[in-house]
């Protein structure tokens, strides 16, 4: 199975940045599609940013043009850039996994926390 570690989370003021990572460890298989969920107290986790393993990616319209994922498929890691951010981004962030004809996400990461002041 495949391991998912984040880290890169922290509290920052509105307009900074941060850069998420996600480790990946295991019985990794390509294709695959990797990306970033985040999730806040009583709410629904959302889909935050995907990308495959030929590095194909989809921006949630919410942070379309500030967020931009990356993966490096030699090193099993895939990234979140965070820019501009603003306090509506403040959450969990998760990393997850799936291959293909998974019904859902395969893997999990444990999740890192994003605060963003005002």
């Amino acid at each position: 199975q495949v391991q998912l570690v984040e880290s890169g989370g922290g509290l920052v003021q509105a307009g900074g940045s941060l850069r998420l990572s996600c480790a990946a460890s295991g019985r990794i298989i390509r294709p695959n599609t990797m990306g970033w969920y985040r999730q806040t107290p009583g709410k629904q986790r959302e889909l935050v940013a995907t990308i495959t393993s030929g590095s194909s990616t989809n921006i949630a319209d919410s942070v379309n043009g500030r967020f931009t994922i990356s993966r490096d498929n030699a090193k099993n890691m895939v990234y979140l850039q965070m820019n501009s951010l603003k306090p509506e981004d403040t959450a969990v962030y998760y990393c997850a996994y799936r291959e293909p004809w998974d019904s859902g996400v395969r893997s999990w990461g444990q999740g890192t926390q994003v605060t963003v002041s005002s």
